[in-house]
């Protein structure tokens, strides 16, 4: 299991367990982290499931693929480490990662 941190907009973190091949927008939705929303269960179609990579993450997280920077034009608040958390695959390299959620989707 590959261990991630999500941190609220309010401070609280929470620890996940998640299994390789799932998403991380899949793990929050599971574990009841509070801001993502994932109005379109992960088709990467809104942008309601939006979350900051922790910097320490990004070059092992990657770039957003061309569809998900378009879906990117729509989140709350984008920054140079902002992601589609659907987009995210899970896998050992990624053991530990760190996102943050905005204040609000969309």
């Amino acid at each position: 299991m590959t261990k991630l941190t999500f941190i609220a907009f309010d401070g609280t973190h929470f620890d996940v367990a998640a299994e390789n091949g799932s998403t991380v927008m899949e793990n929050a939705i599971r574990n009841g982290v509070p801001g993502i929303e994932a109005e379109c269960g992960g088709a990467c179609a809104c942008a309601t499931c939006h979350v900051y990579v922790d910097e320490a993450w990004t070059e092992k997280v990657g770039e957003p693929e061309a569809m998900e920077e378009d879906m990117l034009d729509f989140a709350y608040d984008v920054r140079p480490n902002s992601r589609l958390s659907c987009q995210i695959k899970v896998r050992d390299e990624l053991d530990g990662l760190v996102v943050s959620v905005p204040e609000r989707q969309g």
